[in-house]
């Protein structure tokens, strides 16, 4: 069965960095589009970011335009999100997707698997 196993959140200070990883199994994961999304407490389900499934393109919320990164290793069947000068705002636990064609997508309804999450605190 399709298994999305997210890893490498944690607690960091304003400014700082995370590397968030995605480990898939259960599907053929160099055909599907992946994406990144967030919930804060209280808050709904955020898109954040998505890559196609060879990694040539990439779309990002405009909250986190020009610090984040996504990318992806098919050979490790790993999906990355790449997180620099966090914010306070950033708190939230970030979920990976598998949607449902090659493409990413900036919608959560087109997302037919999720991981269980990772928690991402950045607070002084």
């Amino acid at each position: 069965q399709v298994q999305l196993m997210e890893s490498g959140g944690g607690s960091v200070q304003p400014g700082g960095s995370l590397r968030l990883s995605c480990v898939a199994s259960g599907f053929t994961f160099n055909y599907a589009g992946m994406g990144w999304g967030r919930q804060a407490p209280g808050k709904g389900l955020e898109w954040v970011a998505d890559i196609n499934s060879d990694g040539g393109s990439s779309f990002y919320a405009d909250s986190v335009k020009g610090r984040f990164t996504i990318s992806r290793d098919n050979t490790k069947k790993t999906v990355y999100l790449e997180m620099n000068s966090l914010k306070p705002e950033d708190t939230a636990v970030y979920y990976c997707g598998k949607s449902s064609t090659a493409w990413g997508t900036p919608y959560v309804k087109d997302y037919d698997f999720r991981g269980q999450g990772t928690q991402v605190t950045v607070s002084s």
